[in-house]
């Protein structure tokens, strides 16, 4: 891996990070011995650099959504692999599927996924996640408003 690409997936961790404290102080459900974090923003947020290097499209009118699976191992949490599914919906019905790609950054996993957005949009999330190897399935909803103006 070049230099540059560990700097711009150093930033997308930090970023993600960062991001998702300020949307909300902890946007994660546990399920047994697995938490699922996850979080939804606009995706005219990311720096161009990221954008380009996880092939997302960055307009004020996309949003991303990220999903990361953590195993718990007493206090230790550790990143696991999964099968990660959903929809939103918007306040009128529309239902935008939701197809998820798996990102690598060393030990950290993440599942990201887009779709378009309009300006005061509420979207209500319908997600799945199975940790590999498992027979969970973990399902939860989650809402987001998004802003494009």
């Amino acid at each position: 891996m070049t230099q540059y690409k560990k700097t711009i997936i150093s930033v997308l961790m930090l970023f993600f990070t960062l991001f998702s404290g300020v949307i909300n102080a902890e946007n994660a459900k546990e399920f047994g011995n697995y938490v699922i974090h996850y979080n939804a923003f606009r995706s005219d947020t990311l720096t161009p650099e990221i954008a380009k290097a996880y092939s997302l499209t960055r307009r004020n009118n996309r949003m991303v959504v990220n999903i990361t699976v953590q195993k718990k191992d007493g206090d230790v949490t550790r990143p696991v692999k999964a099968k990660i599914s959903g929809f939103a919906s918007n306040l009128t019905g529309q239902i935008k599927d939701l197809e998820f790609k798996e990102i690598h950054d060393g030990e950290a996993i993440y599942y990201l996924a887009q779709s378009q957005v309009s300006n005061r949009e509420t979207l209500k999330f319908d997600i799945q996640a199975t940790p590999a190897g498992e027979s969970l399935v973990a399902k939860f909803k989650f809402s987001q408003k998004f802003y494009t103006d």
